[in-house]
C-alpha cells in the first residue's frame, strides 16, 4: 500500500531533511510538508493560524508522520505542534536522526532529542535509512491502524 508521509523538521535541516525526503520520493512514495522557504516566509507573514492551517492541510490524508530530528528541533514549537496534530489524527509516528547527514557545507550536528515516550527513533545512518524507512514507515502505520 501506497503511504502519503508527513515530514516535521526545523528548516535549519532542510538540507539533511531533503536526503530523506528524496530517498522516499525515489522509491516512487509520496511526502507531504516541504515547503519552499520564500513560500514559509509568504505564510509566516499571514500569522500563526496561517502556519496552523497549513501545517493541517499539508497533514490531510497522511497517516505516518515522520519527525526528523536534528541540533534545534526540540526548541521548534512548529514542530511540537505538527506531533500533536499527528497524534490528535491518529497518525504512526516516529523519529529519525538525521543530525548525522552532512549538510550542503559537509558539515555534521549534534541531536537535541529524540522522540516522545512511545514512538519508534531510529538515526538514519546507523540503522541505514535509506534501505529501511519503508518498513519503519510501515510498522507505525500498522501500529496506528492505517
Amino acid at each position: 500500500m501506497a503511504r502519503k508521509v508527513f515530514f516535521s523538521f526545523k528548516y535549519e535541516d532542510v538540507s539533511r531533511a531533503m536526503v530523506v525526503r528524496n530517498s522516499w520520493v525515489t522509491q516512487g512514495k509520496e511526502a507531504a510538508g516541504f515547503i519552499d522557504s520564500a513560500d514559509f516566509e509568504k505564510v509566516k507573514r499571514q500569522g500563526d493560524d496561517a502556519i496552523k492551517n497549513w501545517i493541517n492541510k499539508q497533514l490531510e490524508g497522511t497517516s505516518v508522520t515522520v519527525v526528523l530530528v536534528g541540533e534545534k528541533t526540540c526548541n521548534s514549537r512548529w514542530v511540537k505542534y505538527e506531533i500533536d496534530r499527528s497524534k490528535e489524527r491518529g497518525n504512526g509516528l516516529i523519529g529519525i536522526d538525521v543530525s548525522k547527514i552532512k549538510d550542503l557545507h559537509g558539515n555534521t550536528s549534534d541531536r537535541c532529542g529524540t522522540m516522545p515516550t512511545g514512538y519508534a527513533f531510529y538515526y538514519w545512518n546507523n540503522n541505514e535509512g535509506y534501505k529501511n524507512m519503508g518498513s519503519w514507515i510501515e510498522k507505525a502505520a500498522k501500529e496506528a491502524g492505517k
